[in-house]
């Protein structure tokens, strides 16, 4: 779907994939795709401008994911919110438009609006392997409109609110995590860091692929490595698990050996799926609370994000060093600069990845799983089983019923790191993303108690039961009519664009998120769904919040754009504190908020 010079918006949060084709391509919750396929207009908050300046060329074993990975340490994971990051230089021909595409998938990680990358000739070679010739033809006619103006490049510091300036010449391979694209460090320092911090050094599985990192040229470089080990007498010291990117990858690689090349090195090749990377794993090689070592090609490395157990230690890099990584079992290794032992004892060295970046005998072709639509789709009637727990009819959210929110407890108060993956696990829950009441009994089962340090479970204040499932307290309050609040810390709702993490809240009674900061696509879920979302004026106001504390948020019918929200603590002992707090929404967002919700003010 992605062409040079397009705007698209897509209900993922790796949307911005597109950009490697030089699209404006935004990663949105559902609700908004649903309101522009029905016509109406798309709104997001005007993005500031993130110049990142390539020079140099990419060579050895430096790779795509390595810029996207070293940027990711430089700007960290809230670095790119609100912000599109553009990438410019002599530095961009040397990556190809696939290579482009897993650095514009990443900036995700950066919280960015979306990335991009100028048109140039390795997107239109690209378009033509596609079978789009006639777009890299319409490109190449108007390509002055599609890269920086003259003026950009003559003086960026002035045409950019923040200008990173990257030597590829000079990158060497990262690595990230555990537990945060953001921790980053090259594979030079890995080892040390492993053994500072007491991280088991030994790998329990490598993997590679998923949308971010299986790309024809990725799947070649990685077996180039695994041929290398393959003739020196070595195989995998530890699972190896390959996830294509699509069906059209999958065929092309098996057409080429690449999938048995990776299955004579101990491989296995999974289904073209998320899998692994959103919690599609099921283990049993480790226990669930077993601390162990995974790395992946992956792009998020979140607590519980590719198993659903916050005790696997999860680090990311590219596919060639997941890859070679695998043949030593540990992340002691740095193959870059280090050999390893081969089966007759003499020290062995891989030399730096190869690989082309399209298949010399094109992409096969195919429409395996596709199902053409219905010729009159009029005619089609859905209908669901009463007793199923896969799919269930939406009923409109209540209408905000003109009052001020008085006294409300506090369901969480969250430590650290809220990703919607802590608010809505993936992985086996999938199963009832239709299904809003039953997926609802996974809400906040990752987010770490800042009252207690336990996760998923907090104290029913009604009852003063402790160690009591987060769900379960909010569906008693919710029987019982009462709303309650969210205090959360600093970028909120990062990750995927998963609208359960804000739908689940609506559903089980949540009236108001009072945060540090936000992530962009999250704080537009939770106005979608009809929840006040507010940031603090000031931040360490977080600290006066305690767990038997009720909230009040006053002067809601006076609520206006760009005017503070009045927030009352009103504490056990009788005394109230009052604070102020921010809100981004527009007329027509609050709209929302008193509708109950975007589409009951649609309807």
């Amino acid at each position: 779907y992605a062409f040079p010079g397009g705007l698209m918006i897509g209900a993922d949060s790796h949307t911005p994939n597109g950009g490697g084709l030089g699209m404006l391509a935004i990663g949105v919750g559902g609700v908004d795709c649903g309101e522009v396929m029905a016509g109406l207009p798309w709104e997001v908050l005007h993005p500031k401008l993130v110049g990142v300046h390539l020079t140099g060329k990419l060579s050895g074993w430096a790779s795509p994911k390595d810029v996207i990975t070293y940027l990711c340490g430089l700007l960290t994971v809230k670095g790119g919110t609100n912000k599109i990051i553009e990438y410019f230089g002599p530095g961009t021909q040397s990556i190809s438009a696939t290579g482009k595409g897993t650095i514009c998938n990443m900036g995700a990680e950066l919280g960015a609006t979306t990335s991009v990358f100028p048109f140039d000739d390795r997107m239109a070679t690209y378009l033509r392997a596609t079978d789009r010739a006639d777009l890299a033809r319409l490109a190449e006619e108007y390509a002055d409109h599609l890269v920086p103006d003259p003026e950009v490049l003559s003086n960026p510091k002035a045409c950019y609110d923040e200008l990173v300036e990257i030597d590829l010449a000079e990158l060497e391979p990262h690595v990230v995590g555990p537990h945060s694209p953001d921790r980053d460090r090259p594979i030079s320092k890995l080892a040390d860091d492993v053994r500072a911090n007491g991280w088991p050094a030994h790998m329990k599985s490598a993997l590679i692929g998923s949308c971010t990192n299986s790309s024809y040229e990725d799947m070649r470089r990685a077996a180039h490595i695994a041929m290398q080990g393959i003739k020196a007498g070595l195989r995998a010291k530890t699972p190896f698990l390959i996830t294509p990117g699509s069906e059209r990858i999958y065929q092309t690689i098996k057409r080429d050996g690449i999938v048995a090349t990776f299955e004579e090195m101990g491989g296995t090749v999974l289904a073209n799926a998320c899998g692994p990377c959103i919690g599609q794993w099921k283990r049993s090689d480790v226990g669930k609370d077993e601390t162990n070592t995974i790395v992946s090609s992956f792009n998020r490395n979140f607590p519980g994000r590719n198993d659903g157990s916050a005790a696997t230690l999860s680090f990311l890099t590219s596919p060639e060093i997941v890859t070679a990584l695998a043949f030593a079992g540990t992340l002691e290794f740095d193959p870059v600069h280090a050999t390893m032992p081969g089966p007759d004892g003499r020290p062995f060295r891989f030399t730096p990845p190869e690989g082309e970046e399209l298949p010399q005998d094109g992409f096969v072709k195919g429409e395996e799983g596709y199902e053409p639509p219905a010729a009159d789709g009029a005619s089609v009637s859905v209908v669901i089983a009463p007793d199923s727990e896969r799919l269930q009819l939406l009923q409109p959210f209540p209408r905000w019923d003109g009052r001020d929110f008085d006294r409300l407890p506090i369901l969480v108060k969250t430590q650290g790191k809220t990703t919607t993956d802590h608010i809505s696990p993936a992985g086996a829950w999938l199963r009832y993303r239709g299904h809003l009441d039953r997926i609802s009994d996974n809400m906040f089962l990752g987010a770490v108690n800042a009252f207690t340090g336990e996760a998923g479970k907090g104290v029913n204040v009604l009852t003063g039961e402790a160690g009591v499932p987060f769900t379960k307290i909010a569906r008693d309050w919710k029987a019982k009519g009462i709303g309650w609040v969210v205090v959360g810390g600093e970028n909120y709702g990062e990750g995927s664009s998963r609208e359960h993490a804000a739908m689940s809240p609506r559903y089980l009674g949540c009236r108001a998120v009072l945060v540090r900061s936000f992530a962009r696509i999250h704080e537009t879920n939770l106005k979608k769904q009809g929840i006040l979302p507010l940031t603090f004026a000031d931040p360490t106001d977080y600290d006066l919040f305690g767990e038997a504390d009720r909230v009040s948020v006053v002067g809601l019918q006076s609520l206006a754009p760009a005017r503070p929200v009045e927030v009352r603590i009103h504490k056990p002992d009788g005394k109230t504190v009052t604070i102020q707090a921010r809100h981004s929404l527009t007329d027509e967002q609050i709209g929302w908020f008193r509708a109950g919700s975007a589409l009951n003010a649609l309807a």
